[in-house]
């Protein structure tokens, strides 16, 4: 007979350090790289499995917790708690099904990786002692100076429109602020090292319609809360870097580009830093609390705060201060996302008829600079930028809209 075992390549990582749980989970990853949290009680069941019979993992149960378990309750667990997450066998010894993964609110789904776990490894190497805490101090305080002297004595304005008249400008702001976004990720995954940690892959995708990079450091997980929230920290960290790299470049050469380059990088930290979607922001909040989902929460706290329904199980499952900072943000995050879909919704018409005006206008200069081929590209990159907020809009709506449509359908037949 084939005993249960945990699913080959399956690792036991143990309990979720400075968790925001009264009971804090216990962490498993799987052969595909995610991480499960699991119970104290299922962790153990799966720790206990080590091709014994489930009749002596009882008992090894029994003694640890002092409760009494018997070899149904062992099988009840495995066949219906850990291998339909595809941590261990069914108790017969078969294979559980495939895996499937999770699929969390606003996540970044369609994306594709570029470097395999081994390159982001060594390239993360190569810059892993800029954590190092006397560097960091440093970096933050020449960024501190660099930004004083930048807006108090510079023209930004200035700068910007001399750059979008010249398509090669254009191209070159594009190209470093691809390289910003591209040391970003770097960033997250030199954190990682430092740390003492495997980051994933690296690669690029597009969340909701945005493109964008990501670095896989679900391996934070392992990490203590200190350590979790350097690896947030750590692409904006080398936004910070690559500011200084660009100022010391205008300094030597006072090229306006590097200006709006600059200019950029510093949009790119702004956005990174907000809490609302799942940027790097949210992951702060989310590692700060030690509450890996909080979009979950949404729905319990809503419940609770304003409509004053008793707390459900999600809720007094939490220690009190990461429940009030969930709630905090629960109530900052619905009318800021209400507010900024209103205003969108409320400007839609003139974003439509400006973006159509500067396609138009963009199409008739192409090539009157004496660059066509330039001219062709640069019109084209700010096209699709000018569209993507557009696009983006759309698809975020399409599928609320559609529920609702949906469910006035089924009441109009019900």
């Amino acid at each position: 007979m084939t005993l249960p075992a945990l699913v080959a390549g399956t690792e036991l990582v143990g309990e979720f350090e400075d968790s925001g749980y009264r009971e804090p989970p216990h962490l498993v990853c799987r052969p595909d790289g995610q991480i499960v949290r699991l119970p104290p009680l299922l962790y153990q069941v799966a720790r206990a499995l080590d091709g014994r019979p489930v009749a002596l993992v009882a008992e090894q149960l029994s003694r640890e917790t002092g409760r009494q378990f018997t070899a149904e309750h062992v099988v009840y667990v495995i066949d219906k708690k850990l291998a339909p997450l595809g941590i261990t066998t069914y108790s017969d010894g078969s294979p559980p099904p495939p895996a499937q993964k999770s699929d969390p609110f606003l996540a970044f789904r369609f994306r594709l990786a570029v470097l395999p776990e081994r390159a982001t490894w060594f390239l993360a190497g190569l810059f892993a002692w800029l954590f190092r805490p006397l560097l960091v101090l440093l970096a933050l305080g020449a960024f501190a100076f660099g930004e004083v002297w930048l807006w108090m004595t510079q023209d930004t304005g200035a700068a910007l429109q001399s750059v979008l008249s010249s398509p090669a400008d254009v191209l070159l702001v594009v190209l470093l602020a691809v390289a910003s976004c591209v040391f970003h990720e770097m960033g997250h995954g030199a954190a990682c090292r430092y740390g003492g940690v495997r980051p994933g892959a690296m690669g690029c995708g597009i969340y909701l319609v945005w493109p964008a990079f990501y670095t896989d450091i679900t391996s934070s997980y392992r990490l203590g809360r200190a350590g979790r929230i350097r690896a947030d920290l750590g692409g904006v960290y080398f936004n910070a870097l690559f500011v200084l790299g660009l100022l010391g470049l205008y300094e030597v050469t006072g090229s306006p580009l590097l200006l709006v380059a600059i200019f950029s990088v510093h949009v790119e930290m702004v956005q990174q830093l907000l809490p609302t979607l799942r940027f790097d922001g949210y992951y702060i909040v989310a590692d700060l609390v030690g509450i890996p989902d909080l979009f979950k929460y949404i729905a319990p706290i809503l419940k609770r705060v304003v409509l004053r329904r008793p707390e459900d199980e999600r809720l007094k499952a939490l220690k009190r201060w990461p429940q009030i900072v969930v709630a905090a943000w629960v109530l900052f995050l619905v009318p800021a996302l209400t507010l900024q879909l209103a205003m969108v919704l409320a400007n839609l018409p003139q974003l439509l008829r400006t973006d159509w005006q500067t396609i138009t206008l963009l199409a008739g200069h192409v090539g009157a600079d004496g660059f066509p081929v330039l001219g062709l590209i640069a019109a084209a990159v700010q096209v699709v930028l000018l569209t993507l907020p557009v696009a983006g809009l759309t698809l975020v709506l399409w599928r609320p809209v559609r529920s609702l449509f949906r469910l006035a359908l089924g009441a109009l037949r019900g």
